[in-house]
């Protein structure tokens, strides 16, 4: 029952980029899994997100080599560009910046990824053009 309930909310997620409560609620009757226990495995794996991500989801690696090749610096750079900590979508719901453990390209430290397009050997210095970069492509 449990691993149902997990498909079925990568399912919903996939859909949607996140879980709506009005999906949990539909799960809950099909499934006949109480409301608490859906809320529960969704904020138990971060995976799971409860809110909807902006149009632009920037996913800035955390991992070893991205951290010691000063990633933390880039994520920084972001935060304070858009105003917003990681995590956290901007105001406009344009912009979605999250942190992840590991985005594969170890080579290209620190790296992140916009919407599926690789960022490779960022600084903080880059961080402003990049921004600039997506609200030209979004129209804002």
């Amino acid at each position: 029952k449990r691993g149902a309930l997990i498909m079925a909310l990568h399912e919903i997620q996939g859909a949607f980029g996140y879980v709506p409560w009005d999906a949990m609620e539909v799960v809950s009757e099909e499934l006949k899994t109480p409301m608490a226990q859906i809320y529960s495995v969704l904020t138990f794996y971060n995976h799971f997100k409860l809110k909807a991500p902006g149009k632009v989801v920037i996913s800035i690696c955390d991992g070893t080599a991205c951290h010691i090749k000063g990633g933390q610096s880039v994520i920084e750079a972001f935060e304070k560009e858009l105003g917003v900590k990681a995590g956290v979508t901007t105001d406009d719901g344009l912009f979605s910046l999250e942190t992840v453990s590991c985005l594969g390209a170890c080579g290209l430290a620190p790296v992140m990824v916009i919407n599926g397009t690789t960022y490779g050997k960022m600084t903080p210095d880059k961080v402003k053009g990049i921004i600039n970069e997506w609200r030209a492509k979004e129209g804002k």
